[in-house]
């Protein structure tokens, strides 16, 4: 009879609680990491990106740490959503309009933050050349909202 313990094996996958204290987006929404944030409830926060493509750059982020939109579920349409209509909102308010608006995910590998975003961008004809690559709408690497959503509710 054997006395050795089986030990079960650990995941390697982190907790939120440690994605939370390793992610820049996360210590923006919990306020750790200052930033100019434009919007906020308790869901979402938004605030311009660093390197704006256009005047008007915003990033839409989920209080919750999701991974990107490829990680997320047919439940959480409403949630991708949600986050368009507040782009829409916060450019508005920030002067901008959202008839000229580019808003996208980057899909994986394609993004240098692993915390879900949504970028707005506007207006699209002031888009640099390198921006218009970066963030062209129907490539492989940048996904609409729409493509988002159909993924989730399995039309793609």
């Amino acid at each position: 009879m054997s006395t050795e313990s089986k030990e079960t094996p650990q995941t390697s996958q982190p907790t939120q609680t440690e994605e939370r204290g390793k992610c820049i987006f996360c210590k923006i929404c919990d306020g750790v990491q200052p930033t100019n944030i434009v919007y906020q409830d308790e869901e979402f926060v938004v605030f311009p990106d660093m390197r704006p493509a256009a005047p008007h750059h915003y990033l839409i982020l989920t209080r919750h740490h999701y991974v990107d939109a490829k990680s997320l579920k047919k439940e959480h349409i409403p949630m991708v959503e949600k986050m368009v209509l507040i782009g829409k909102e916060v450019l508005t308010a920030q002067g901008g309009s959202p008839e000229t608006a580019r808003m996208g995910f980057h899909w994986p590998p394609f993004h240098s933050i692993s915390h879900l975003h949504l970028h707005v961008i506007a207006p699209e004809n002031e888009m640099g050349f390198i921006a218009r690559g970066a963030f062209m709408t129907g490539s492989f690497w940048f996904v609409s909202p729409e493509t988002v959503i159909q993924r989730l509710q399995g039309k793609l």
